[in-house]
């Protein structure tokens, strides 16, 4: 199933994509006179109820939005935890001059770093070298604490499209990373959350990104040096992650940082991010009013 937040004039409304439109959740399920939750947050919490409930209200549903006249909110919209893991696809390591890590490598980003699909990124003044990375973004579907790595997946509501803008020029002025990562909307999520059925192994999937129509990233997530499970399964072991948390799972080759001629970012870029299954994630950068 293919989750959609998107904004009404009363808030953010629940929808689910279908191949007629998007289904307006709480509308439909109010003509319908039966019960679903009225947030993908909610989803998340009630975990197989709230799925199967979703199901009945799209079984109800005789009418839906046109995807082209929604306008997204980011795909979760209160995570308690944005996690991020860096360097781990060995062809980034090597284009960006880093050591091949032994263990994981995390770095937080917060709610403020949220972006919808469509939605326009404007960067700090501070920054003059911005960078795009297209990554596999997990949301995490029930509390887990210290959970081997072969259950881990079992703990996966269902995994989005994920964008891990970066600020090079903040990021690498000391050994910490959250200068340069946990910016203002420097985390587009979306435009779907898909769940974790219908993606299926998510160290088999095929990812992209363009820039202005561009092929730049074009890689799989074999090529992970840490799997999903192994991240999940490392991380529970020093906290309590739940459900709605996210996890960014890094980023292959190709971003500008490893290029000999670094051309950044700049105001009326497009950066399209794709992955199987999963979704097409688009925004522009914007030059601040």
């Amino acid at each position: 199933m293919q989750l959609v937040s998107f904004l009404a004039s009363d808030g953010v409304r629940l929808g689910v994509k279908t191949d007629n439109g998007i289904v307006d959740v709480q509308k439909t399920a109010a003509k319908a006179g039966v019960s679903a939750a009225n947030s993908v947050d909610e989803v998340i919490t009630r975990g197989a109820e709230g799925i199967e409930q979703l199901r009945q209200v799209i079984e109800t549903a005789n009418e839906t939005i046109p995807e082209e006249e929604v306008t997204y909110a980011p795909a979760v919209q209160t995570p308690g935890k944005i996690l991020c893991s860096g360097a781990n696809y060995r062809a980034h390591v090597a284009e960006a001059k880093l050591n091949v890590p032994d263990n994981p490598i995390y770095f937080p980003k917060f709610r403020n770093s949220l972006a919808a699909h469509q939605e326009d990124v404007i960067p700090p003044e501070v920054t003059t070298e911005v960078d795009y990375e297209v990554e596999l973004a997990v949301v995490v579907g029930k509390q887990a604490y210290n959970i081997p790595q072969e259950e881990a997946l079992d703990y996966v509501f269902g995994y989005a499209v994920g964008n891990d803008l970066s600020a090079r020029d903040l990021q690498f002025r000391n050994s910490q990373w959250m200068y340069g990562k946990a910016i203002d909307k420097f985390a587009p999520l979306g435009p779907y959350l898909v769940t974790a059925d219908e993606v299926g192994d998510p160290q088999t999937l095929d990812l992209k990104c363009s820039v202005n129509g561009e092929l730049r990233q074009n890689s799989n997530t074999s090529k992970m040096i840490f799997t999903v499970a192994e991240m999940i399964s490392d991380l529970s072991k020093i906290m309590t992650l739940e459900p709605g948390d996210v996890l960014f799972t890094g980023t292959p080759e190709g971003v500008i940082v490893g290029m000999e001629e670094k051309n950044w970012l700049k105001p009326g870029d497009e950066i399209v991010c794709e992955i199987e299954k999963v979704g097409r994630l688009v925004n522009r950068i914007a030059a601040s009013s």
